[in-house]
Formats: structure tokens, sequence, C-alpha cells
């Protein structure tokens, strides 16, 4: 037997007790003759005293070894408060050396989170031994049970779906899988389980969930795993927008509150409209920890003789700047070039004068009106964002984020979730002049075929929906048209012939004409999820085995070379 106990199970009731444990040496510390180890195992730290030093043969940090001994009391002036298991320790009797360690560790394991990304992920079963990173994992365990909990409670079904399956345009470059079976052709790996969930809806299940794995090859960002993620995928038929939203509030609130400490805002969560978000936050993912609003003074500035905003639309953001030295505003302005801006002008309202590089281009009576459109306020700062319809509330948004951050406005002891709603369905691809779609090609328009056959396709919305918690999408969702005759039109409108659309999307197309009930669904990402709850910057620091910013596997060396008769197989040439 390796081990009776684990070591953070051990306490002053177990005094006098022989037992065993097993784990890893985290630490060693010869005191004269008597040898005291830190040994670990996932569940804590208990301190073994070893008299013997002819035991210790072999042995050194991160080897791993299973000892048998008596449980002691320590003495008071070594008792460690720090641990679980402080107050005793065991006084080993025999000790087996299970697996030897080398002697030249690439890291501290208690520290390797200052240690360079790359090779802690070429070792990541050492880094994955530091407790934070640890903690991590256990989280992400404990949390996805939940979420399975959480869902079987409601009434959804665990439903697996395939990963080969047919390339899909969904927004991003699909992972390709050669058939050895059918020369030139090709599986893909699914970007989701989109088409997949609807025909669940229409093969006559009512509510479908699972923890989906996602497979995307886009480029990594810190709240982005290059290749793969994870997703807590769910649909329902016969519901509306607000049935999958109620459905959402619950869940990801019980998630929060049971694992955080920190204020959660109550369900139900804030709905934002993408017009509205766009104008007050300058982000269709806002911060909402973050107090400053965006105001718009375009037309305010159409009758003010400023070259620099003439013609042009013109947002505000004002702000607490008291105090703060030159070096804050040339800091600002910095910043707002090197995010593409000409400049950031600004007036500071002080003592009831206005004082700044635009003052003067104001009226004593313009003065009074900006006052009332922006809400300044004595001691405030209203500064000035003027650009192209195209960038303009981009760039508001990034100075707000800028100014939040630097003026110490985020509030980082909560999550604050909204949900941004009412997504344009279309867009115009400035590139070729085209309406494109703008998000999930299967969502229903509001106004169903009436809105898609009478309206300008820049004006017609969608049921589309996404979840924001502190800056960060954590979930979109839609309800989806079912409709053939809807979809035709929809289709039709982003320039796709009905042969198109019946090649392109075969399954669904065929599906909807068998009689397809109306059904919605989102799909969080439990990724992200984990990131927030962890309070990590990364989100690799909570996935077990990440790919690096650079789409590699460093401790199995992927992606690789393969042999000429695998490329054989697979009907593949390497062309140079």
């Amino acid at each position: 037997m390796y081990r009776t106990h684990y070591c953070n199970d051990i306490r002053e009731n177990n005094i006098g007790e022989n037992i065993s444990l097993a784990g890893w040496v985290e630490s060693i510390r010869d005191h004269g003759g008597v040898i005291f180890i830190d040994l670990r195992d996932y569940t804590g730290i208990t301190q073994i005293v070893i008299h013997d030093e002819s035991l210790l043969e072999g042995v050194n940090r991160e080897a791993v070894i299973s000892v048998c001994g008596t449980v002691s009391k320590r003495d008071e002036d070594t008792v460690n408060d720090k641990i679980d298991t402080g107050k005793v320790e065991l006084i080993v009797e025999k000790l087996e050396l299970l697996g030897p360690c080398r002697n030249m560790l690439p890291f501290d394991v208690n520290d390797s989170k200052g240690t360079r990304e790359d090779i802690r992920l070429k070792y990541r079963f050492l880094d994955l031994r530091n407790p934070d990173i640890r903690s991590n994992i256990m989280l992400r365990s404990k949390v996805i049970s939940r979420m399975r909990q959480l869902m079987d409670e409601r009434g959804f079904l665990d439903i697996q779906t395939p990963i080969l399956t047919a390339s899909s345009p969904e927004g991003a470059r699909d992972f390709l899988v050669p058939s050895r079976k059918h020369k030139g052709k090709f599986y893909a790996l699914p970007q989701a389980p989109q088409q997949f969930k609807q025909l669940l809806m229409v093969s006559g299940f009512d509510k479908y969930y699972q923890i989906a794995p996602c497979f995307r090859d886009e480029d990594a960002r810190q709240d982005r795993s290059p290749g793969e993620f994870y997703q807590l995928d769910f649909e329902m038929a016969f519901a509306t927008q607000e049935d999958v939203l109620k459905v959402c509030e619950e869940v990801i609130s019980d998630i929060f509150t049971t694992f955080s400490t920190k204020k959660v805002s109550s369900a139900p969560f804030k709905r934002i409209t993408f017009a509205d978000a766009m104008k007050k936050y300058g982000s269709d993912k806002p911060d909402l920890r973050n107090p400053l609003e965006i105001c718009d003074l375009t037309d305010f500035f159409a009758n003010v003789s400023f070259p620099a905003f003439k013609g042009k639309p013109v947002r505000g953001i004002v702000a607490d700047c008291t105090g703060r030295s030159r070096s804050f505003f040339e800091n600002s302005l910095k910043f707002a070039m090197s995010i593409g801006m000409k400049g950031l002008g600004y007036i500071t309202l002080n003592n009831g004068v206005f004082k700044g590089p635009i003052e003067k281009f104001l009226t004593d009576d313009q003065k009074k009106e900006i006052i009332e459109l922006s809400g300044v306020k004595e001691g405030e700062t209203l500064f000035f964002i003027s650009d192209s319809e195209a960038v303009v509330n981009r760039l508001a948004g990034q100075i707000r984020t800028w100014l939040g951050e630097n003026l110490d406005l985020i509030k980082n002891d909560s999550f604050e979730f909204c949900f941004i709603v009412d997504f344009p369905m279309y867009e115009l691809d400035e590139s070729s002049g085209n309406i494109i779609f703008t998000h999930n090609p299967f969502s229903m328009p509001q106004g169903g075929l009436e809105a898609l056959e009478t309206k300008d396709p820049t004006e017609i919305l969608a049921y589309q929906y996404d979840l924001v918690c502190n800056g960060i999408e954590l979930a979109s969702g839609a309800v989806r048209n079912h409709n053939p005759n809807v979809m035709k039109k929809a289709f039709a409108i982003a320039g796709y012939t009905e042969e198109e659309l019946a090649a392109r999307f075969s399954a669904l197309y065929n599906a909807f004409h068998y009689g397809a009930p109306p059904h919605a669904g989102m799909a969080p990402g439990v990724d992200r999820i984990i990131m927030l709850l962890a309070d990590e910057e990364t989100i690799r620091d909570v996935i077990a085995f990440p790919l690096n910013g650079n789409a590699q596997d460093l401790m199995l060396g992927a992606p690789s070379e393969v042999t000429e008769r695998q490329l054989l197989e697979a009907n593949i040439r390497i062309r140079d």
C-alpha cells in the first residue's frame, strides 16, 4: 500500500497513529542530522521528519516517495499556521523511492508562473504542480461538474455531437482532416456544434446541452486559445430569446456566486441594444465596472467653427481628472495617437470657466449648451473623439477604457454582467461593397419575412445576443431561422442562390422542409468563465495542456512532420 492517507488529511486526532503517505518532495532541510521534508500531493503538504540519512539515498526535490511512520505533535516553536497540517508531522520509519527526479529542474515549481512561458509549456507536467495552476484545473473540474448539474436540473439532455464533420463557413478557418478512404476529400473539425444542435431540435429533442469542444484555426489572444476551446453549448425547442437568456442568467449567476467571493450583478442582467452599447461604451462588449459613458456631440459641433470636427461624428467623455498632472494629459494624447487618432481634444471646467485647447472655438452660449449636453461638472474634464463613422465609436471606447484604467475607476471586486441584444442582421463589406451577414447566418431576422422583403438590409435587426462580463464576451447565441422560406430570402440578400444554400447547408436546409420547431440557444465559453473566476490574465493558465500563442504544443511537439507513408495513405502531397 503506497498510502493510507492523503497529505492534507493529517490532524491532531491522528497523533500516535502509524500511517503511510505518498507524494512529491517539495523541499529538503537538513538540521544537523535531522532532515525535514515537505511532502506534497494534490491535497496539500505534510512535514515529515527523518533521523536516518541513509533512507534518503537518491531522493531530491520533486522525487516521488512513499513513507511510513508515526504521527507526532510538532513542538510549539515549529508550528506552521500557513498549512492545514501545521500542528503535526510524520516521524518516518520507512521510505521508498518511487519515482526519481533529475537534480537540475528547469524551474522552481512554486515559482513557475514567473518563468518564461515557452519553458513552462515545454515542461507543463511540472508547471501543473504549481499550487496556483493546479488550483485552476481543480476549479475547472468543479465548475464543469456544477454546470452539468444545473443543466440536468433544468431538463436538458447531455448529447454528444460528432468531431469529424463537414466543412462549414462559420467565420474562422477550419481544421481539415484528410480522408483515407475517399481520395481528395476532407473532414473538418467543428467550429461549433451549430448545425448538429439545430438538427437535434428538428429531431424532436426539447432541450440539449454539452460541454462542447470547438476547433478554430485562429490567432491566440489573452482570452482566446488557438486551436480548441470549450463551451457550455445549449439549445431549446419552442423557445424565445427571453427563455434562453433566463436559463443563461440562472446558470451563470449560480456559477459565479458559488465559485467567487466577488460581487456578482444580480439577475436579470441588463439588456443593452447593440446600437446603445456602441454609442455609450464604444464597444459591443462593454466593461460596466467602468462608470464612464460616451455622449454624442455630433449635432453640437455641426455649429462650431472647429475645422478638425467639421462634417465628422464627435463623441465626448466626461471624467474627473482632479489633481492629475500635465503628464497625465500628455500620456492620454500619446495613447490616442497610438490607436490611430490624430489628436485628443479636451476642456476642463474650473471655477465656472473652461480651459483647454478647444475652449477658444466655443462661444459663451455654446459653453452653456455643452454643459447641458455632456453633463460635465465643476472640476471635470470633457474629452473629445472625432473620426469617420466607421471607427469613431471604437476609438471612443478605447479612450473610455484608458481613462477608466488610468483614473483607477475600474471596480476590480465585482463581476458586472449584461446582455447585448438587437445586433444588425447584415452589414456592408467595405472592401467589396456587398451585403454580408454580420454574425450567425442561421439567426432569425426581427420581423421575419416581411422585414426581409421591405426593409433596407442594413436596418434589419436579428434575434442575436451576447453575454458580456467585465469587458469580455462570455457567450453568443440567437433565435434560429427555422423557416425555409425565411432562410432562402435571408441568404439571397447576402448573395446566395437557393442552389448554393441547399449545397452548403444541405442538412439544415433539407431538415427544415420536414417540420422544424422554433428554437434558440446560446454557448457560454467555459475557458473564459474559468479565467475570470481564477482571476488569471491569460486563458492558458486555466487549460491543462494549452497550445502556445503560436499554436504549438511545445511538450509533445505538435504540429509535427509525419512519415511519407502516412501522407501516402491520406492521399496528400506536400508542395513547396
